[in-house]
């Protein structure tokens, strides 16, 4: 086995990203740039009244390949849809040739995974007795491990194959362990990211803690802010070594992570478990917060967590380094949001761009940190900082940087 290398950086060396703005990272620009919501008013059947949510259109029809046939629900036709876009697969098969199949790992975020199918098999269950339907295939639907166990075979991969599942921070957090796979010297690839999709237990489930966002759609950091949209989504990148990527890739600089255990569903008020994973985040690249052009706040629209980031970031940054929320595009997409963010925060650098919150026609009077309203331009952009955070005060920070 190779001697373990330095963790950081690693090279972004392709990644995607499909939403509701549309598959791939194409429609994501333009609507960063448009400022054009993909959210909706929720029309499915039985979810709960007067919300909007973040629908990827048509992924009911999407076909997996024949001999995958069984990993066949929603969440995984949704990771077929980003594996088939913006070259990403081709990009996976070039390193798989170049390290070996074995030698690429799959690790993966998500909260639900396939629970979606198991919520259609139960409406079909043998009425006499409550027997799932014979047809139902819990190992390769609803199982957590489903989601890597397809991306891998659906590449051709032989590594190792991870699930992770820490609430709204997975997505994130399977980028930060697939690098330490490929530090440890295990492997020297990796797919990461996160995948997540709607269902009935998500949409009421947030209902059921007042925190969904009603008659319209979220507003992130708005004085009249009042809850979640839920979106769904999936966001790849594939990790490597800066040496073994395409010229011009961006960088993952370091990745910092906490818990503060403060509450199962709501945030430490004072952020402490967010400083200390921006902070952690900072310490492994090396810099200092004078060195971050514009933080990705996670942002969810709800009272609380809003107020606690917004601590935090003025915290470490004060009002220098502009800041917000692109939940108002996408929504909420759960375990999916930390890799989605970091595939925003790579456009962000390419363009040259702050996405100022949707729909905050003024923010919170009480925040003290830079929450631009507006989208404005930033040319020169190096480094953003994307944030997640999760219930059971899970934590983390990713740090995105332009190409060396």
């Amino acid at each position: 086995m190779p001697e373990p290398v330095n963790l950081w950086p690693l090279t972004l060396s392709a990644f995607t990203a499909v939403t509701a703005m549309g598959v791939g990272f194409a429609p994501l620009r333009a609507a960063l740039h448009e400022r054009r919501t993909g959210l909706q008013p929720c029309t499915m059947e039985g979810m709960p009244e007067n919300i909007w949510i973040g629908r990827v259109p048509g992924l009911e029809e999407v076909e997996l390949p024949a001999d995958l046939a069984g990993f066949a629900c929603r969440n995984n036709r949704l990771a077929e849809l980003a594996l088939s876009t913006d070259g990403f697969a081709a990009a996976v098969q070039a390193a798989r040739e170049r390290h070996g199949a074995e030698r690429v790992a799959v690790v993966l975020g998500t909260s639900t995974a396939g629970i979606e199918q198991t919520e259609q098999a139960w409406r079909r269950r043998e009425p006499a007795g409550g027997a799932m339907p014979a047809d139902f295939d819990y190992a390769r639907t609803q199982d957590l491990q489903a989601l890597p166990r397809y991306v891998r075979a659906r590449l051709g991969l032989r590594g190792p194959a991870i699930a992770v599942s820490t609430a709204c921070t997975s997505g994130a957090r399977a980028m930060m362990e697939a690098a330490a796979l490929i530090a440890a010297g295990v492997v020297d690839a990796a797919v990461a990211g996160g995948v997540d999709t709607l269902c009935r237990m998500t949409l009421h489930g947030f209902a059921a803690l007042e925190l969904l966002s009603r008659g319209g759609p979220t507003r992130p950091c708005a004085a009249d802010r009042d809850g979640i949209s839920i979106g769904e989504g999936a966001g790849l990148v594939l990790l490597q070594r800066p040496a073994e990527a395409p010229p011009g890739a961006p960088l993952l600089l370091g990745a910092g992570a906490s818990s503060d255990g403060h509450h199962m569903s709501s945030p430490h008020p004072e952020g402490l478990g967010a400083v200390t994973a921006m902070r952690a985040a900072l310490e492994a690249a090396g810099l200092a917060p004078d060195a971050i052009d514009y933080v990705n706040l996670h942002g969810t629209g709800t009272r609380a967590n809003d107020a606690m980031e917004d601590r935090a970031v003025h915290h470490l940054f004060r009002d220098r380094v502009p800041c917000s929320s692109t939940k108002g595009w996408t929504g909420h997409t759960l375990g999916a949001s930390g890799a989605i963010e970091a595939v925003i925060a790579a456009l962000c650098l390419e363009e040259g761009l702050v996405p100022g919150c949707l729909g905050a026609t003024a923010t919170d009077p009480g925040f003290r940190s830079a929450v631009a309203r507006d989208n404005r331009s930033l040319p020169g952009m190096r480094r953003v900082l994307s944030n997640s955070f999760g219930f059971g005060g899970s934590n983390c920070a990713l740090l995105i940087g332009g190409p060396a």
